[in-house]
């Protein structure tokens, strides 16, 4: 998962990229919650596929999806790569492999791969971006590279003022700069 993620945000000189950021945390604690389990919604059959719109339709939850899902990348991986898993192969064989499987050119055993691929960049964005306390977006680093202020009780001093950099640093739902709690 880590270097699944850190294709889909690569570090670069001035902001860590997806891994050291959290989001593989991010992921991981959004699939053992109730995201991942499906509670509160509908899940009983029949399921047929919906539409786009229509959301998710199946009796699967995004837990058991990612688990089919990375047990067909590796497993298609593994078959096109010598043997080696995702995580030993270059950069520039990951990324081909992620492309293929993104325009469905790498099919996966039992799973719509380029679903999985749509699915894995969202919440990868998402533990990017996330409020720290979720796992993702460690020490703030996607909110101070966008100069978003974070959870701030207001800011309506800053309102009408554009094109100004605020002065603050961003601060996360807990009410602290910090990642974590002390």
């Amino acid at each position: 998962m880590e270097a699944l993620v850190d294709c889909v945000i690569p570090p670069d000189p001035e902001t860590p990229g997806g891994k050291d950021a959290g989001c593989a945390v991010f992921i991981d604690r959004q699939l053992a919650g109730p995201y991942g389990r499906q509670e509160g919604l509908y899940v009983r059959p029949p399921f047929q596929a919906g539409l786009k719109n229509q959301g998710h339709q199946s009796a699967n939850g995004p837990a058991q999806d990612y688990r089919d899902g990375l047990a067909a990348f590796d497993r298609a991986c593994k078959q096109h790569s010598g043997g080696k898993p995702f995580a030993e192969l270059s950069g520039d064989d990951r990324i081909a492999l992620l492309k293929a499987v993104e325009k469905g050119e790498l099919k996966l055993d039992g799973v719509d791969g380029k679903a999985f691929f749509t699915q894995l960049v969202k919440d990868v964005q998402m533990g990017f971006f996330a409020d720290p306390i979720y796992g993702g977006n460690r020490d703030m680093v996607a909110w101070k590279m966008i100069g978003y202020p974070g959870a701030r009780y207001n800011y309506l001093d800053w309102v009408n003022r554009h094109n100004e950099r605020f002065p603050l640093p961003p601060v996360g739902m807990t009410g602290n700069a910090q990642w974590t709690r002390s």
